[in-house]
């Protein structure tokens, strides 16, 4: 760990909430807290030759943190797991700046998110077809939170938000991570979120590009508040 993360990670973060099964609404005796969020370095640290970490890792058991920055590049991205962050019904920390990003959140989001969500889970699904040709068992819970991911973007498509609290279909889907389910009817299911999101993009209340002004907007300021 660089040697100003704790302080980074201390003093600087805006914005800290619980993702994972917890917030999914899947949670079971032996889930992890999983803990994603984002820190504001001063702008007199990108003065120096050795630039702040784009992201760190802890200090608390699975926690990671992106740097405000790199954080906004991958949601203007529609990185499925960096947006999920700004929809977690679970925050454990709010700074004013957190507020300020929160209130920003859907400057994020266009209907890129159809093209990466459907990336994410199709690139799951291949790997877990790779296991079963190869005569092994799939990870189930990768196929619960592959299945998962298409309905918070067919959700995020259809209603212009993602989807976090997948819990009405609890059941169905920890029937899913304990194997309790058929591979046809899991294809089944996956086909038929597939097709539902090809068909609410057409007319997504997304628009076509992220706001990138506004968020810019934001960074620029946060930069130059934390010089004073």
């Amino acid at each position: 760990m660089n040697d100003s993360a704790p302080d980074l990670i201390r003093d600087h973060t805006i914005l800290s909430v619980v993702t994972g099964s917890r917030a999914y609404g899947l949670a079971t005796g032996d889930s992890d807290v999983d803990r994603r969020g984002v820190y504001a370095a001063p702008a007199p640290l990108f003065w120096r030759f050795t630039k702040p970490p784009t992201h760190l890792e802890g200090p608390l058991p699975e926690q990671f943190s992106w740097e405000l920055e790199r954080f906004c590049q991958l949601a203007l991205a529609a990185n499925p797991t960096v947006l999920e962050c700004l929809w977690s019904p679970l925050a454990e920390k709010v700074t004013p700046v957190g507020e300020e990003l929160l209130a920003v959140r859907s400057a994020f989001l266009s209907r890129h998110v159809h093209r990466t969500f459907l990336r994410y889970a199709e690139a799951q699904f291949r790997k877990l077809e790779g296991d079963l040709r190869n005569g092994g068992a799939p990870r189930w819970k990768h196929v619960m939170h592959m299945l998962r991911l298409l309905v918070s973007g067919l959700h995020c498509v259809r209603h212009g938000e993602p989807r976090v609290d997948v819990g009405d279909l609890r059941d169905r889907l920890l029937a899913v991570r304990r194997g309790e389910v058929a591979w046809d009817e899991i294809e089944t299911w996956r086909a038929a979120l597939t097709t539902d999101l090809d068909t609410a993009a057409d007319r997504s209340p997304l628009p076509p590009e992220p706001d990138r002004a506004k968020i810019e907007e934001l960074l620029i300021s946060v930069r130059r508040r934390s010089v004073d």
